[in-house]
């Protein structure tokens, strides 16, 4: 297979840029005109003795802006591992380097304008996620370059690259225009690469997981929706995971993208801006170019929408589903699934409603395996399509479950798991995957988004909550609370637990970051410090605020029973609320004398003061 150059130097003479191939036994330089814009190949001996040099990683192609012509060159680079034996390389740094000496040329608005482009340019190759090879083409999946014909294989990485997932694409169409300066040219995709060696039963496998985001139609949550004429869908990413080992190799292809149609969600003063579909245009041309591309590259489709199926988010599901019926296209089918309403609660396992109800067409898709010998075993039929709203965190947790169902076939045809082992069982593997499938949502977010992914909690440890809610209850059951209205003993209802917020993980974050966490108290019930706090802490005493937080009566969003059913991130502000802007006892005889009105439960109308001051061992609760 062709390759490209791995590494370079490049020469800066007033004249011209001189850039070097430094590959053992090359004598090539790819000669740059800083006034023509010429590119010529030439020699070792054409540069200039007096030229400015150092080392680069590579060339990410050339841009016109309103100053005149730049150059783009890669200056630093990382390892992430090797696929296949080649070397997968990730761009760190990134330089920006103008054809022309001076900029006085410009008027004052020209510069401005070419100051205000070149910080967009730094902006997006600031965007962690860009990623390259030499001697491998990143942006095809296994199974493509398994199905290519030899004149494929004999072309250029930039010539044969899947121009989707090239984000230098258009920087490097004077490149290539010209067949001989090829090797100079590095396509780059944009997205996320993980290569983990892995063992199970002794048996050492590698593990890879790949993000490619589309180029087209490229942009930001919010402003970014939908798709284009040519039914390029906004934030689209196609994800393989690969399975190496004993020679033998599978993957397992999934997409996700926005919903194919003309829609919007323009940003407002609003937390959450109305999404709008278009009215004015004409929806099927588009959503058919969408769908009839990537039936054309993946086979069937199924998509599995998972939205919510009420308020501002109803009419888009209704919409979707009305088009895919409108199509009458069998190489298409349509699942909708609710999965805010079906995980409420953070009732996770729900979500096995949605695998179990696709497992038969999971089977039916199978995915794309290789034996030792090179004898194409098995081919991925067709895709799961998957979206939410951005296509970043609920799309990212049931891909996750739909790629541990196919890599538990594909170890266990391997040899690597027996039949009766579930992949589950596997703690160490577990732990890679699903930080693994965690930061691969965080990168997708971040370049989406700008922020991280929401869900990961799960994705990482989807039993964190029940299993510290066990703990908790364990450690709970001896104590009792005393009713200051009845002065009766009662325990903590457990049902209070099972619909709380996850206690240990707020406080183990608090501990981290050096604060003491506050624990809530229900009319009056004690509850028990973290296990991940302290096991050996006993009396515990609760501090109460100041006169002025009484006189508002703020109760129930604080320390009553309706505190247990907000969302965790509710629960967290509201503690760290108490441990920033509310002051903290210094010591039993510094603690404020006050006391926090609490409604008794049942048939008691009147407002009780029960008073409460927190230690720990001797230690004051507090900031």
């Amino acid at each position: 297979m062709p390759t490209a150059y791995e590494r370079f130097n490049l020469h800066t003479s007033p004249e011209k840029f001189y850039i070097e191939a430094c590959d053992d036994g090359v004598d090539a330089v790819l000669a740059i005109d800083r006034v023509s814009n010429e590119m010529t190949l030439t020699g070792k001996k054409d540069v200039p003795p007096s030229a400015n040099t150092r080392p680069i990683c590579g060339i990410m192609g050339t841009v016109r802006l309103v100053a005149g012509m730049y150059l783009i060159v890669i200056t630093k680079k990382r390892n992430v591992g090797s696929l296949l034996g080649h070397a997968v390389w990730k761009a760190v740094d990134f330089d920006i380097i103008s054809y022309k000496k001076t900029v006085l040329h410009l008027t004052e608005n020209q510069m401005q304008d070419n100051k205000t482009f070149l910080s967009m340019i730094n902006n997006v190759l600031t965007t962690d996620g860009f990623y390259f090879c030499t001697d491998y083409d990143l942006t095809h999946t296994l199974q493509r370059l398994a199905n290519v014909s030899h004149d494929f294989q004999e072309m250029s990485l930039l010539e044969r690259a899947d121009q989707r997932f090239v984000w230098n694409g258009s920087l490097l169409r004077e490149f290539l225009a010209q067949p001989e300066l090829h090797k100079f040219a590095i396509p780059v995709v944009h997205g996320f690469i993980v290569m983990k060696p892995c063992r199970v039963n002794g048996k050492i496998f590698e593990w890879i997981l790949i993000s490619r985001r589309s180029c087209f139609r490229a942009g930001v949550r919010y402003y970014v929706r939908g798709i284009d004429s040519e039914g390029h869908a906004a934030n689209f990413v196609e994800t393989e995971q690969i399975v190496l080992y004993n020679g033998g190799r599978a993957s397992f292809v999934q997409t996700r993208g926005s919903m194919p149609f003309f829609w919007s969600q323009r940003p407002n003063l609003k937390y959450k801006p109305k999404p709008l579909i278009s009215k004015n245009t004409n929806h099927m041309d588009g959503f058919q170019r969408h769908f009839d591309s990537q039936v054309l590259i993946y086979g069937k489709q199924t998509i599995l929408n998972l939205i919510n199926q009420k308020g501002s988010e109803k009419p888009l599901e209704q919409a979707f589903a009305k088009m895919v019926s409108g199509m009458e296209n069998s190489m298409i089918k349509y699942v909708a699934f609710d999965f805010h309403k079906e995980c409420s609660g953070m009732r996770w396992d729900r979500l096995n409603i949605l695998v179990d109800n696709v497992a038969e067409t999971q089977d039916e898709y199978s995915y794309f395996m290789v034996d030792t010998a090179g004898k194409v075993l098995s081919q991925q039929k067709g895709t799961f399509r998957s979206n939410c709203m951005d296509c970043l965190d609920r799309t990212n947790v049931i891909q996750s479950m739909l790629a541990r169902c196919s890599i538990q076939s594909q170890l266990q045809r391997m040899g690597v798991l027996h039949v009766a082992q579930r992949i589950e069982e596997q703690a160490d593997f577990e732990k890679i995957y699903k930080n693994a499938w965690a930061d691969n949502a965080n990168a997708c977010a971040k370049q989406y988004a700008g922020t991280g992914a929401l869900k990961t909690d799960f994705t990482r440890i989807p039993l964190i909550c029940s299993l510290e809610t066990m703990l908790l209850m364990k450690q709970m059951a001896p104590l009792h609370s005393v009713s200051r209205r009845t002065g009766s003993s009662s325990r903590c209802p457990s049902s209070w637990w099972s619909r709380s917020p996850c206690v240990s993980s707020v406080s183990s974050w608090l501990v981290t970051h050096g604060l003491r966490p506050w624990p809530m108290c229900c009319s009056g019930a004690l509850l028990p410090p973290s296990p991940l706090l302290s096991s050996s802490s006993t009396a515990v005493t609760l501090w109460t605020p100041p006169n002025w937080c009484r006189k508002r009566r703020w109760t129930e969003p604080v320390c009553m029973w309706k505190a247990a059913r907000l969302s965790r991130h509710l629960y967290l502000f509201i503690q760290l609320f108490f441990l920033f802007f509310l002051p903290a006892a210094r010591g039993s005889d510094s603690a404020h004398n006050c006391s926090l009105r609490c409604r008794p439960r049942g048939r008691h109308p009147k407002w009780h003061p029960i008073p409460y001051i927190v230690h720990f061992n001797g230690v004051p609760f507090g900031r």
